[in-house]
């Protein structure tokens, strides 16, 4: 015999167990993670220097010639959520690295942004040789400013 209250409460059942299935996945999930203390796949990410470290770049700046080793500061470019400022060092013409000067920090998710996003920006530049490199998903401020001041280093440089 079918109880009246027999399909609903299946139903209910079902779609209880569905919601709870639905929660339990979305709470698995994890944002962006940094494998280890701000590397990506194996690559460190760049130091963040003081600013009071703009001493070392003049000094590498005064002794180098043109096929030498140059250290530029790129401009301070100022985006939504922080600064971003790079510093490159350049050899005989060629960026040979790139470190970031300031990135967006003011929160957590400024700085797991910034810690996912600087050092996947520092690869693309120093394959590219330039700052025509892609933006990163979810990091699109952070990296308009990177590119940005990386562009106004090369432009200081003369490259």
């Amino acid at each position: 015999m079918n109880s009246p209250l027999g399909h609903p409460a299946r139903r209910v059942l079902l779609s209880t167990l569905a919601t709870v299935g639905g929660v339990l996945l979305l709470l698995s999930l994890k944002p962006h993670t940094t494998a280890g203390a701000g590397s990506i796949a194996g690559h460190s990410a760049a130091p963040v220097p003081t600013p009071s470290s703009s001493a070392t770049s003049a000094a590498a700046d005064a002794g180098s010639g043109s096929t030498g080793t140059r250290t530029v500061e790129g401009d301070a470019v100022q985006t939504r959520y922080g600064p971003v400022q790079l510093r490159i060092t350049l050899q005989a013409g060629k960026i040979t690295a790139v470190s970031a000067v300031q990135v967006p920090e003011g929160g957590p998710r400024d700085q797991e942004i910034s810690g996912f996003a600087v050092p996947q920006l520092t690869q693309e530049a120093l394959a590219a040789q330039s700052a025509h490199i892609d933006t990163v998903s979810g990091a699109t401020y952070t990296s308009e400013g990177y590119i940005q001041s990386l562009q106004s280093a090369l432009d200081e440089a003369g490259t």
